[in-house]
């Protein structure tokens, strides 16, 4: 099992990478909580600006919108 922690935390705007695997609204994406690591790789609960519901994305797909990045 690995150690690593969540890099984004919860209020932060982040990207999704590009998938051809998934549908997802581009643009940015506000981290709404951080799921507890069971195994694997850390996962957030997200939400679009352009979507209504709620996706889970593993880290790896995820990247920190530089809009807002300092």
């Amino acid at each position: 099992m690995s150690d690593r922690v969540h890099v984004f935390k919860v209020h932060d705007w982040v990207e999704i990478l590009p998938s051809t695997l998934r549908s997802a609204a581009p643009g940015r994406y506000q981290v709404l909580r951080l799921i507890p690591r069971d195994s694997g790789e850390p996962r957030y609960c997200i939400r679009s600006e352009r979507e209504k519901h709620d996706r889970v994305v593993v880290e790896c797909d995820l990247t920190l919108s530089p809009e807002l990045a300092v």
